[in-house]
């Protein structure tokens, strides 16, 4: 049954980091050889980087190795020197354990391996063997080989240029044609749904599982940009932009389901012309990050058609966060689509910055 209500705000929650991969070295490792925390408090993402590959990086670039962080680190960073310390403790272990060439499996210099990173808005990353001739094609099957997303739904980007499978001649594009360097990133964005042009009056639901215990809330927001401007927010505090045109429900909670829904109504062709982006996040309100409630997904319906479900989504990391943008809705050449973004941020509802800058970097990389 679903019910409107009244809200009452959660208790803060801690979560002990799980076994992972790491993102640098691409090594399945224990939960001891990463850091719990972020090389810095502004850094808005996990802590995806074992302890060596986050100090190497940080020592001969600067700055942190998420991709699409890369924040500046100082060169008296105490966190940068509690991190080594710790390694140092641990060394030993490591040195009876461990055969792995760090450098070589990073794809670094010294193993003279040639490789290109492609890395997806949610921080899951792939290599790939770097010849200039590879074609854009071929990185796209490989793509949907390894991460499993057809060739059809993927969008390339580097140096904020789109990488088409085709050049203008009707030729297949390559790497060299873009000027794609090895050692370099390449951004995937993976799109979910192109919106017919016919269509106007749609539904997003977001939605997310109850925790252990109890019933409690995420926040379900909608922020507008043109460009990279911003230009409002509707969530269940202000619930209507423009006359109605989106409109979000509140607080419906289902028990039967043991399910929080916020559903937001979007009339695409009333959106005003300089409204480019429309971005769906969710966040909590009270708690350091979103680890207790369960599965936050997205369904996406025509309004006149709610039985219908017309793409979904479903975010399974978003633990060590406070907040994630779950998608992006843009309109280019004058047709919407719906790209899947699970990137994770810093902010909620009490404060949008954090989120507006994490969105606005998205936007730079290619959104």
């Amino acid at each position: 049954m679903l019910t409107a209500v009244t809200r009452e705000f959660p208790k803060s929650n801690c979560v002990k980091l799980r076994n992972m991969k790491c993102l640098g070295c691409k090594v399945d490792k224990l939960s001891k050889e990463f850091p719990s925390v972020t090389i810095l408090d502004s850094c808005y993402h996990p802590p995806l980087h074992c302890f060596r590959c986050l100090i190497k990086v940080v020592e001969q670039q600067k700055k942190c190795p998420h991709s699409i962080c890369q924040a500046e680190v100082p060169a008296n960073c105490e966190r940068l020197k509690e991190f080594q310390a710790t390694v140092n403790r641990l060394f030993a272990e490591y040195t009876s354990t461990s055969t792995v060439d760090y450098t070589t499996a990073a794809g670094g210099a010294s193993g003279g391996v040639k490789v290109v990173s492609v890395v997806m808005m949610n921080g899951e990353s792939i290599s790939l063997s770097y010849n200039p001739n590879t074609t854009i094609h071929q990185i796209k099957l490989q793509i949907q080989k390894q991460l499993h997303h057809n060739v059809e739904k993927q969008r390339l980007i580097y140096n904020e240029v789109e990488l088409k499978t085709y050049t203008d001649s009707g030729q297949l594009a390559t790497m060299g044609d873009y000027g794609v360097q090895p050692h370099s990133t390449i951004h995937l964005i993976i799109m979910l749904y192109a919106i017919p042009e016919h269509f106007n009056h749609v539904i997003f639901d977001l939605f997310w599982g109850y925790p252990s215990h109890g019933c409690d809330y995420l926040d379900a927001s909608c922020l507008l940009f043109s460009g990279s401007s911003f230009v409002a927010v509707i969530d269940y505090d202000d619930t209507s932009y423009h006359s109605g045109v989106i409109h979000h429900s509140g607080d419906v909670m289902d028990a039967v389901r043991r399910q929080g829904h916020h559903t937001i109504n979007v009339k695409l062709k009333e959106i005003p012309k300089h409204v480019t982006h429309l971005f769906f996040t969710l966040s909590a309100w009270d708690s350091p990050n979103i680890s207790k409630y369960p599965n936050p997904s997205l369904r996406f319906f025509e309004a006149s058609n709610k039985s219908k479900q017309l793409c979904r989504d479903q975010m399974s990391h978003a633990a060590y966060s406070q907040a994630i943008v779950m998608c992006s809705v843009s309109r280019k050449t004058g047709v919407w689509k719906i790209d899947s973004l699970g990137t994770l941020s810093r902010g909620n509802a009490k404060n949008y910055e954090p989120l507006k800058d994490t969105i606005r970097k998205l936007i730079q990389q290619g959104v």
